[in-house]
């Protein structure tokens, strides 16, 4: 082929829908929540060989973050009752990484009023970690901010995950996006903990988000469940809407009905920068195995609780009774509950 005719075929592609989505945002962070999120369906009891596993696929695909667990409160806790990922301790975080000499950055999510933060983060030039995720709801925020402004002045990055974002009433969310925008984090993400936001929804939060975000230098991120089919979706319109701080976790291993799958993220970005081989393999070898016991991903019930809007915790229920019980009276029940 000739360098005019390759010139001509390029340009062709270029012009046509495929090539169009091979550009991409070179300000885009993605971030794998595997292992935080899905310890809501295990108690957070995973095999170290299950962890280390998904740090070396997201070190080898080039993915900009991996969130390991929770920083939580070990007060009053039962010996055993979860496991090792709830707490990501110093010394169980460097048993998996290491000093983690790669480009991956590890992150912990710290929920607001569970966590002693103030104790059991420590500075961050005595840990691997290197950024705190602060999760909120609309009546924890001024917990939240002080946790920000704690986690910041330790070094560490910080983001805000706003919780449940579809139940908040207009007037109040943006009273608490105007006083996160004031904070130190460097992103706020639009989360749908029901997985009940449709395109729209999500298209009205992402840019109320951006309102307040933009003028303070932050960036809005998503972060999305499955319970109507539509995590991946969802991810996709915040992308095109401007979101650069994107979550998903490996075949979407998450509580209940689960999170936007992170092959599907990376095979859709298509930015040379990442390598989707290791994710497949990731899945295949070490994720998929665990869907047997775990039982996360798309299922009625799970709908049900999308469709209503309500927390996924009445669908977890029914899904661990003996035989699953009757599809129509839970239904009824959750009917009966609006």
């Amino acid at each position: 082929m000739s360098t005019t005719d390759k010139k001509s075929k390029a340009a062709k592609q270029k012009e046509s829908p495929a090539g169009r989505w091979l550009s991409y945002r070179p300000e885009i962070k993605v971030l794998d929540c595997t292992i935080r999120d899905g310890g809501l369906m295990n108690d957070h009891h995973f095999d170290d060989a299950i962890v280390k596993a998904v740090y070396t696929a997201c070190v080898e695909a080039g993915i900009d973050y991996m969130e390991i667990g929770y920083k939580a409160s070990r007060k009053g806790i039962k010996v055993g009752e979860h496991g090792p990922w709830k707490y990501c301790l110093e010394e169980d975080v460097r048993r998996i990484v290491g000093d983690n000499q790669t480009d991956l950055k590890l992150a912990v999510m710290a929920d607001a009023e569970r966590c002693d933060y103030h104790e059991d983060i420590p500075p961050k030039k005595e840990s691997v970690i290197d950024m705190i995720r602060v999760a909120t709801y609309i009546n924890q925020i001024p917990t939240a901010l002080d946790m920000v402004k704690d986690a910041h002045a330790k070094g560490y990055e910080t983001t805000v995950n706003l919780m449940a974002a579809s139940t908040v009433p207009d007037r109040e969310l943006n009273e608490g996006l105007e006083m996160l925008a004031g904070s130190e984090a460097k992103g706020i993400y639009v989360v749908d903990s029901f997985g009940a936001l449709y395109s729209e929804q999500v298209h009205h939060l992402v840019k109320k988000y951006q309102h307040y975000c933009k003028p303070s230098g932050k960036e809005v991120g998503v972060h999305m469940h499955n319970n109507l089919q539509l995590a991946y979706a969802n991810t996709i319109e915040g992308i095109i809407l401007g979101t650069n701080l994107l979550d998903a976790t490996m075949a979407g291993l998450g509580r209940g009905a689960g999170n936007c799958p992170m092959e599907l993220l990376i095979g859709f970005l298509h930015n040379p920068k990442y390598n989707l081989r290791p994710i497949l393999e990731c899945v295949q070898y070490a994720i998929e195995p665990l869907r047997v016991k775990l039982g996360w991903g798309f299922d009625l019930p799970y709908m049900m609780t999308g469709l209503l809007n309500q927390h996924p915790r009445a669908a977890m229920k029914y899904k661990a009774g003996e035989g699953q019980g009757d599809i129509g009276a839970f239904y009824d029940a959750v009917m009966d509950g609006q």
